[in-house]
């Protein structure tokens, strides 16, 4: 597995989001078991980049990469997040990223990781209550305390990363990014490029739908997230397939799975790009960290520059209103 640097931090260029082992999709959290033995896996491939945050569950998440790390912890470059719990004011789905509840959400972390220092430590989501400045402020402190050793922004906008990371430098940006979600290309990526900042794309698989294997969304639990997001819905979905069958297409003349032609092409888009698919099956580790060796044509690179934009939003209404502050 090749690696690149996120700022100073260096990580497999490809990474693995833990968040659907225990939250947001259908079926997470019903086998602990298979997802450590992922996580096993994937550290065995190469894979040291690994993505939890404290509301996943909330907190199981966490607790189940640390006892996937037991004997393991040298091996992982270990990444979560604060910001969408309140400790003392609402709990879970309240954005808070005063002092205090960061000094309050990192002890947490550090406790159920069974570690006593965070390779990257994100705001999950820009806190329009508290300034950009005080939160990296209290960030920086964590750094010197060594319970933090570099810091991250989750779907902030170019002036909040630029306050930001005149305070303390940024290693790393977190947005979503895929084939079918664009948007980061057009404001975020060349500020990044400026200040010498990485960028981590979470579900670059599109949510599971760029695999090509969901042709409909029948098998959504009422727990799942996408059952309430536009792009899954109605004929928003029916539209969006055209997408999915093209990069099957493109796949098919390559040798390799859509999965792999959909991490293939964002690893084209730059050598400061750590891409983290989401899963908890052992198979799928193996197909989407086999994605570092695909090489694409610049003829399939332009196929895939060129698919129809997606047709609906990537979040619900509420969601929407937290990115890019």
């Amino acid at each position: 597995m090749k690696h690149i640097k996120l700022g100073g931090l260096d990580v497999s260029r490809i990474g693995l989001g833990l968040v659907s082992m225990s939250y947001a999709y259908t079926g997470a959290g019903t086998d602990d078991a298979e997802s450590i033995r992922a996580i096993h896996r994937a550290l065995e491939l190469g894979v040291t980049f690994l993505d939890t945050a404290e509301v996943y569950g909330p907190y199981v998440n966490e607790e189940l990469l640390g006892r996937a790390l037991k004997g393991r912890r040298d091996q992982a470059v270990v990444a979560t997040k604060f910001g969408m719990i309140s400790h003392a004011h609402g709990g879970p789905g309240h954005l808070d990223s005063s002092p205090a509840n960061i000094r309050t959400a990192v002890e947490g972390s550090l406790k159920r990781l069974g570690t006593d220092y965070i390779d990257l430590y994100y705001q999950h989501r820009v806190d329009p209550n508290t300034p950009i400045e005080d939160t990296v402020g209290t960030l920086a402190e964590l750094v010197t305390e060594g319970k933090v050793r570099h810091i991250g922004l989750s779907e902030a906008g170019p002036e909040t990363i630029r306050r930001a990371h005149a305070v303390h430098p940024i290693a790393a940006v977190q947005s979503e990014y895929s084939l079918w979600t664009r948007v980061p290309e057009a404001r975020v990526l060349p500020l990044l490029r400026e200040l010498n900042i990485g960028f981590v794309p979470y579900s670059p698989l599109g949510r599971g739908f760029l695999t090509g294997k969901i042709r409909s969304t029948g098998g959504f639990d009422d727990t799942d997230m996408r059952s309430t997001m536009p792009r899954f819905t109605g004929e928003n979905f029916q539209h969006n397939l055209r997408i999915a069958d093209e990069v099957q297409a493109i796949a098919a003349d390559a040798g390799a799975t859509a999965a792999q032609i959909a991490l293939a092409w964002l690893l084209t888009r730059g050598d400061d790009i750590a891409p983290i698919p989401g899963t908890k099956r052992v198979a799928r580790v193996e197909e989407n960290s086999a994605a570092d060796a695909v090489e694409l044509t610049a003829e399939q690179i332009e196929k895939l520059n060129d698919l129809p934009p997606a047709i609906g939003d990537t979040h619900d209404e509420a969601g929407m209103r937290t990115l890019e502050r």
